[in-house]
């Protein structure tokens, strides 16, 4: 018999792993996980109550075309309901893009450090990545971005605001930006935490979509809505990307469960909005604390915030596990640290001052 191995693309060589969030530890002292983005709070209003009773149909499957929370999702952004696209998570819907529009030979640009997901995706493809250097201030670079663009390019992502520094690029820059960009190339504004913006100069990803047909808007129900278990995102996009993302999406990929939470969820907004409003005034709070104890802080816009630390970051890391709380390094680069509990946060706070101390 045998002994040659199945023959298996060689695009798959040398892929970057996706890092999740380090746990917080079940029997060690660190108590709260500020590394992974997620919202603190339990479910919104009515959403338990709507899943427990969708969990008593499980054994059938859900309805492919999410008909329903499509229905919701194009009301309450005032688009064709042809034009959105379900998948399982932002992420889920960003590499059905890529293989929508991106193969070998291919570019696909975004800026770096950006969303770690982005360079998995693309080299998935076989496609290339193209990757511009974030500004000194930890920004979207967007002239640069736009000199990058080849007649390979075939999809831009701009996530705004940034994963993980959390900056924001502002309404102008965008617009002269677009007018740059070919319109054959999509641009695929990534806002999965657009929840928590509040610089009113940033523009919703959506009214540049209703102007541009090359525009495309991520959006997700994981980060402000509280449903990161359960995995449901959405774009937002003219019809012919929105039918390629309908084509590339897994059958059955969002559950019936999924469904009915962001259903309810989205009819529950006021009370998301208090929630949001109580997170950014933690930001805030941590950001001010942060910058009276000395560190360099970039405004962020998102739910964490973002600590360029260089070759200090492992250590960093591992003063704030010790002190209870989880954060997530990016070795050499950085660390980002969600905004989570107010005792998180203050942990988080104390363990930021007696590192800066001892550097």
């Amino acid at each position: 018999m045998s002994e040659t191995s199945p023959k298996l693309r060689a695009e798959l060589e040398g892929i970057p792993t996706y890092k999740p969030g380090k746990p917080a530890a079940a029997d060690g002292p660190v108590a709260y996980k500020l590394s992974s983005n997620e919202n603190p709070y339990p479910p919104l209003p009515g959403v338990m109550e709507t899943v427990t009773a969708a969990a008593c149909s499980f054994n059938r499957y859900p309805d492919m075309a999410c008909a329903a929370l499509t229905a919701e999702l194009a009301e309450r952004f005032g688009v064709p309901a042809s034009h959105v696209a379900t998948g399982t998570g932002s992420v889920g819907v960003a590499q059905q893009l890529i293989q929508a529009t991106s193969g070998p030979g291919d570019e696909v640009v975004y800026a770096w450090r950006s969303f770690e997901a982005y360079p998995i995706i693309t080299q998935i493809s076989g496609a290339t990545s193209v990757q511009v250097p974030l500004t000194p201030g930890d920004v979207h670079d967007l002239d640069a971005m736009a000199d990058a663009i080849t007649d390979r390019t075939r999809l831009i992502f701009v996530c705004n605001p940034n994963n993980p520094t959390g900056t924001v690029v502002r309404r102008a820059e965008l617009e002269r930006f677009l007018d740059r960009v070919p319109s054959d190339v999509l641009v695929v504004f990534d806002e999965a935490y657009r929840e928590f913006i509040r610089d009113p100069e940033v523009p919703d990803g959506v009214t540049l979509y209703r102007e541009r047909p090359n525009v495309c808007v991520l959006r997700t129900f994981s980060k402000a809505y509280g449903l990161a278990g359960l995995r449901v995102g959405f774009a937002i996009a003219h019809e012919p990307v929105a039918a390629a993302l309908r084509k590339t999406a897994v059958p059955f990929g969002v559950s019936q469960l999924a469904q009915e939470a962001a259903i309810a969820s989205l009819r529950a907004e006021d009370e998301l909005l208090g929630r949001v409003g109580s997170l950014v005034c933690e930001r805030v709070r941590v950001v001010d604390a942060l910058r009276a104890q000395g560190w360099t802080v970039p405004e962020t816009q998102a739910n964490f915030v973002w600590l360029r630390l260089g070759e200090r970051t492992t250590d960093f890391a591992g003063a704030c596990e010790q002190a209870g709380v989880v954060v997530r390094p990016f070795a050499g680069e950085g660390v980002r640290v969600t905004i989570g509990e107010a005792e998180a946060n203050d942990i988080f706070l104390k363990a930021a001052e007696a590192f800066r101390r001892e550097m």
